[in-house]
C-alpha cells in the first residue's frame, strides 16, 4: 500500500485489542497488588512494571512503525515478553500458596474467554476480581494475559508479512524517489 508520502501513518494503537486487553492487565495488576501484596515487595513493583511493560511496548512499537518496522516488531515482541514475566509471577502467587491455576478449558477459562470478547474495558473485569477471592482474581488475569500474549502472536505474525512485502523506511524512500524521477521525466 503506496500512497506516495514518505513517512506512513504510525500509531492507532488505542484502535489495537492487544492495546486493551493489556491496558485491562496492567489495571488489574495494579489492583491486584494494591489488595494482595505488600506495597513494598520486590515481586509488586516487578508485576507492575511487566504490566506497564506490556502495555507502554505495544504503543510505542506502534508509534515507531512511521519510520522503524523493525523497532514495531521488537517492541511488539518485547511486550509478548513482558506479559510473559507477569504470567509466571501469577502462576507463582497460585502456586506458593496451593491455590488453583485453571486449566485453559476449565469451565471458569472457558466463561472468561467469552465475557473477554463482550467486555474490553478494565472496569468490568475490576468488579468482577474485587468480588472473589485472590484464586479468581489471579485466574482472571492469567487469562487475560494469555489472550493478550495470543494477539500479540498474531499481531506479530501481520508485522512480519508487512515488512516482507513492503521493507523498512529505507526501501520506502529508494522507491518513492525512483517514483519521483520517473513521473518527472514523462
Amino acid at each position: 500500500m503506496d500512497d506516495g508520502r514518505l513517512l506512513p501513518k504510525g500509531g492507532g494503537y488505542r484502535r489495537l485489542l492487544s492495546f486493551r486487553k493489556a491496558q485491562i492487565i496492567y489495571d488489574l495488576t495494579v489492583a491486584f497488588c494494591r489488595r494482595y501484596l505488600s506495597r513494598d515487595a520486590r515481586t509488586t513493583d516487578q508485576m507492575v512494571q511487566a504490566a506497564r511493560s506490556g502495555k507502554q511496548n505495544i504503543a510505542e512499537g506502534s508509534m515507531a512503525s512511521v519510520t522503524s518496522r523493525e523497532t514495531e516488531i521488537k517492541l511488539t515482541n518485547v511486550a509478548r515478553a513482558s506479559l510473559e514475566e507477569l504470567l509466571l509471577d501469577y502462576e507463582d502467587y497460585l502456586r506458593t500458596r496451593g491455590l488453583r491455576l485453571w486449566d485453559k478449558d476449565s469451565p471458569e477459562s472457558l466463561f472468561m474467554r467469552k465475557a473477554s470478547l463482550r467486555h474490553d474495558h478494565s472496569e468490568w473485569f475490576l468488579n468482577l476480581a474485587h468480588s472473589r477471592n485472590d484464586e479468581v482474581f489471579a485466574n482472571v488475569a492469567v487469562c487475560l494475559i494469555h489472550q493478550a500474549a495470543f494477539l500479540l502472536k498474531k499481531q506479530l505474525n501481520v508485522l512480519e508479512e508487512r515488512f516482507l512485502q513492503e521493507g523498512g523506511l529505507r526501501e520506502r524512500m529508494t522507491r518513492l524517489r525512483k517514483q519521483r524521477r520517473k513521473s518527472g521525466s514523462s
